[in-house]
């Protein structure tokens, strides 16, 4: 991997901590970068851009844009209201999230360009996996064909205004954050889950949303490997 980018493998841990370390780390790199310099200096590092990847417990989380009516049957699964783009999401074991902390001014691309490269990673990510990953426009994240996973052929033609997502299956979900000019929050990757909490709400904010993971589609691949694949291809993407 790049030695500009520092993976962090941080297993299985909690949402809120998590997020608040993203947050303190963001915070850290923007006063640094914001200090000031003697006249005719460059500004002070903030240091190497990170990549952390991890697993949750249960947790919903619930975007900036989000509206509490998507949110239909919580239970005993807890709601935290976040700071990223978006709406509600599910995250728990068995699905690979990576939160890749990025200064994009010195990687040099916007905010669209950087949701691209990341969706690019989930796609080659898939690929290794023999499955093949599309996007749907206005929908950030990835979705699979759940007739026919490995198919080739692009998404062609409209979509069903009544129902977009006929015959597709969410695999990954995205949503980021940036401040100033450095990202946190990120993407997750269902590869082998309990995946009846997301039908508690409605996924992305989008009533009826099917979401799936690697397993059900017949790919048997560890955590680990998918996380190490993952890892790998966000290393590249997200590279300057």
């Amino acid at each position: 991997m790049q030695a500009d980018v520092e993976v962090r493998q941080l297993g299985r841990v909690d949402y809120l901590p998590t997020w608040q370390a993203m947050q303190a780390f963001t915070a850290a790199r923007s006063r640094v970068a914001e200090a000031s310099s003697p006249i005719g200096l460059q500004p002070m590092s903030n240091g190497p851009d990170q990549l952390w990847i991890c697993e949750h417990a249960p947790v919903y989380t619930q975007g900036l844009a989000g509206k509490n009516e998507h949110v239909l049957n919580p239970g005993a699964i807890p709601v935290v209201a976040t700071d990223r783009g978006g709406q509600v999401t599910y995250h728990g074991p068995g699905q690979v999230v990576a939160y890749p902390l990025i200064d994009l001014k010195r990687a040099g691309y916007y905010v669209k360009e950087y949701v691209y490269r990341i969706e690019q990673a989930v796609i080659r990510t898939l690929a290794h996996f023999g499955v093949t990953g599309h996007r749907v426009g206005g929908s950030p994240g990835i979705y699979v064909r759940l007739d026919d996973p490995a198919a080739h052929a692009t998404l062609t033609g409209p979509r069903d205004p009544l129902n977009p997502f006929r015959g597709l299956g969410k695999i990954a979900a995205l949503g980021i954050k940036v401040s100033r000019q450095y990202s946190y929050h990120g993407v997750a990757l269902n590869v082998a889950m309990d995946l009846e909490p997301f039908s508690r709400i409605n996924p992305c904010g989008y009533a009826g949303l099917q979401t799936t993971d690697l397993s059900t589609i017949g790919v048997s691949a560890s955590w680990q490997e998918a996380a190490d694949v993952l890892g790998q291809k966000l290393v590249n993407a997200l590279a300057p």
